[in-house]
């Protein structure tokens, strides 16, 4: 770290107190510029133009229109972004994608180097309507993104900066601090956990092969229950789902929690999973913050899941999409003993190289 006062803006399409991988990342990333010493205003979108702060951060809220396939969306940030970094005076900017949009007018409109952390493989979901415009955009527009952009940070090796050849890679940080195991004598119970968005825009997610796995793993593990943390749009159609397959009453649904809340979920869990059916799943966050509190996890083998989960040592892997192998897996590490070792997350270790990529592309 060069000493010298950097003013930096980190861009991102979203920012806590939404809840998300992506927004927790950047908030990190805010957090640790901060902390080291440099000038950090972060500028992001929500229903209202506005600002706030975050942990003493300035926040700047660019107003949205309207939201296509999870993206925000206002023409007038063609000439908002390029105002309020003028404004800003930024030496560098740091954005986050991959929702097209607001990192891609950065790559155009700032008067400052870009640094574009890419945290996705390919958005394209399968069979959904908005796929061509998705397949048109990583053909085409994407890769001169990336070309205007002074530096690349990928989150995991699918990311599609990662394949530039030129990404530096920096996985997501965990506060370990924050996310650790129970004391002593703590018991998990037999419940499943999944944490993440419960939205139509996110079935890739795959919460929906979770709840047809669920009559086949109350099988297996007799008082088994599924807790769901997170909201959105498809709450109620995933609860019509798990009442024709006959399992409404294992499972409960908490709703939005707060970030700085979810260890505590984590720690009582036997198991947290994340089922993700696309390479859309960099790298899985939830996943992360799970081992860093000792709990094992399932995921599927697709995207950067397998980069972050050891197979047979944090818990299991299963092949996307497929219930069955689901719910054998999840009783298999109910009834098991996977314990995940120390946390190779821990943001202290990533927060040097990240802050190196940033002051590099400023000078």
């Amino acid at each position: 770290m060069t000493g010298v006062v950097t003013r930096i803006a980190v861009l991102s399409p979203r920012f806590p107190p939404d809840p998300g991988g992506v927004e927790e990342y950047a908030a990190w990333v805010a957090r640790s510029l901060h902390a080291a010493g440099h000038d950090v205003t972060v500028v992001t979108t929500g229903r209202r133009a506005g600002r706030e702060r975050h942990h003493g951060i300035p926040v700047i809220r660019l107003r949205s229109w309207l939201t296509l396939s999870n993206t925000p969306v206002n023409p007038r940030w063609w000439w908002q972004v390029r105002r309020v970094l003028r404004r800003l005076d930024v030496d560098v900017v740091n954005a986050h994608a991959p929702v097209p949009g607001l990192a891609d007018l950065a790559a155009y409109r700032s008067p400052a180097p870009v640094v574009l952390t890419y945290h996705a493989g390919s958005l394209v979901k399968g069979g959904h309507p908005v796929d061509p415009l998705l397949r048109a955009y990583e053909r085409h527009l994407l890769p001169r993104v990336f070309a205007r952009c002074r530096a690349l940070i990928a989150v995991s090796p699918v990311s599609l900066a990662h394949a530039t050849g030129r990404a530096h890679l920096v996985p997501p940080g965990v506060d370990t601090e924050l996310f650790c195991p129970p004391g002593p004598g703590a018991v998990r119970e037999p419940r499943v956990l999944y944490v993440g968005r419960v939205e139509r825009t996110s079935r890739w997610k795959g919460l929906q092969v979770l709840v047809d796995a669920l009559p086949r793993l109350r099988a297996l593990v007799p008082g088994v229950r599924l807790e769901v943390v997170g909201d959105g749009d498809d709450v109620e159609s995933l609860q019509k789902q798990a009442a024709e397959r006959g399992v409404a009453d294992l499972v409960d649904w908490r709703g939005r929690v707060e970030h700085d809340r979810l260890p505590a979920y984590y720690r009582r869990a036997g198991v947290t999973v994340l089922p993700s059916l696309t390479e859309a799943e960099s790298f899985g966050m939830a996943l992360a913050e799970a081992t860093a509190c000792g709990c094992p996890v399932v995921g599927s083998a697709v995207g950067g899941i397998p980069f972050v989960v050891r197979d047979g040592e944090d818990g299991l892997l299963v092949p996307p999409g497929d219930p069955d192998a689901l719910a054998e897996a999840l009783g298999a590490v109910l009834g098991g003993d996977y314990r995940p070792g120390p946390s190779r997350w821990d943001w202290r270790r990533q927060v040097e190289a990240t802050i190196s990529v940033i002051e590099e592309a400023a000078r």
